[in-house]
């Protein structure tokens, strides 16, 4: 009797040691997202399921070309998925549907189409970024003033691998 006792409370101890890690794992190094819609095509598709790292955004900030997650300025409880294009100092602007990163004409191989509109120039203000979406003529981003500006603590975490569907599991480069 006391040796199922004991092996009753080993497993027990074992599950809640599990538990206490996927807790720790989720809430301060990786977590699992879908993504809801097409403002990221062709680089992510809706409904793709990605693991975020939230580590790497607490050894430094978010570099150009990550791929983020952050929550919506104007509904913190909603997350948005784009690209940082700039961080803080750098000058922005689109022009011609183009994009100028510090006065340099910037190059972007996943843009399928000339970005509709312009964006006057701007310099990105201190522990901000700039982001936009890989599908822009598609994306409500940093061009709009609702999203605007993304402090830096909203960041939530940075796009690493693509999980689903199965067939398309493949770590998330950054391309600069």
């Amino acid at each position: 009797m006391n040796q199922s006792r004991e092996g009753l409370r080993e497993w027990l101890e074992m599950i809640l040691i599990a538990i206490l890690l996927a807790v720790v794992i989720k809430a301060f190094l990786y977590d699992l997202i879908l993504v809801d819609g097409n403002s990221m095509m062709p680089t992510l598709v809706d409904s793709e399921r990605l693991i975020v790292s939230k580590i790497d955004y607490l050894i430094h900030s978010p570099k150009q070309g990550d791929i983020a997650i952050f929550r919506y300025p104007h509904e913190p409880k909603i997350n948005f998925i784009k690209r940082v294009i700039a961080i803080s100092g750098d000058t922005i602007e689109i022009k011609d549907g183009e994009v100028w990163l510090n006065d340099v004409l910037f190059k972007e191989p996943y843009i399928k189409e000339k970005t509709i509109g312009d964006f006057a120039k701007r310099v990105v203000p201190e522990n901000t970024i700039f982001v936009l979406g890989d599908n822009r003529n598609n994306s409500k981003d940093s061009r709009f003033e609702d999203v605007g500006f993304i402090p830096v603590s909203y960041v939530k975490g940075k796009a690493v691998i693509k999980v689903w569907p199965i067939k398309n599991i493949s770590k998330i480069e950054n391309v600069w």
